[in-house]
């Protein structure tokens, strides 16, 4: 067995203990109540229109360059994890490795399909939140922190409703950082910093 088998065996051995301690022993029931809606998508679509909103309020000239460059990274995260990443590695759910089986506390319906590595999740809104705070920080200011905590909560409910490996979060964030650091710094060559218009911004 060379160097690197035992480098993932030592890794795969502690990404699923520490799965199994966020998801089945470091629990409580409003986590239990709160997290499955909290890493829905859908959940979230008042703050994508709030954001459009206050981009088209506060930047008029700019407002439809930026929200092409947001869809752009939304895309470009979810593919470049979904279609590419995930068929490389191939990595089962905790939920649909049968090692695990009788061991997962599932609290979605039903275990999500594909593979594990990356998590979309992750990367989307670790990517999103990277694009944002680089792209709206004249703006936004301080406040942009909160994205990367937000993007952090609904990472780690991935891990406890059971669908993902802490390996599949750390990574995907790390990748959707870099394709937010990326398409942002084009956007900014492209278009210059976002300008605040007549409105008044967040101080």
């Amino acid at each position: 067995m060379n160097i690197l088998q035992h480098a993932w065996e030592f890794i795969n051995t502690w990404d699923r203990y520490l799965f199994l301690k966020i998801n089945s022993s470091w629990t409580n029931p409003f986590f239990d109540a709160i997290l499955p809606w909290w890493r829905d998508s859908n959940t979230w679509t008042p703050l994508y229109l709030f954001l459009i909103l206050f981009v088209v309020i506060n930047s008029k000239k700019q407002a439809f360059f930026w929200i092409l460059a947001a869809i752009i990274t939304l895309v470009l995260t979810d593919q470049i994890s979904s279609s590419l990443v995930k068929p490389l590695f191939g990595r089962l759910r905790p939920c649909s490795d049968p090692s695990l089986i009788n061991q997962v506390r599932l609290l979605l319906p039903n275990c999500s399909g594909g593979y594990s590595f990356t998590s979309s999740h992750a990367t989307n809104h670790f990517g999103f939140a990277s694009f944002v705070f680089i792209t709206l920080k004249p703006l936004i200011k301080k406040w942009g922190n909160l994205l990367f905590l937000w993007a952090a909560t609904i990472s780690f409910s991935q891990v406890y409703v059971g669908v993902h490996y802490p390996l599949d979060i750390l990574s995907g964030a790390i990748l959707g950082l870099l394709i937010g650091y990326t398409t942002a710094y084009f956007f900014n060559l492209w278009q210059g910093p976002m300008k605040a218009e007549p409105i008044n911004t967040i101080v």
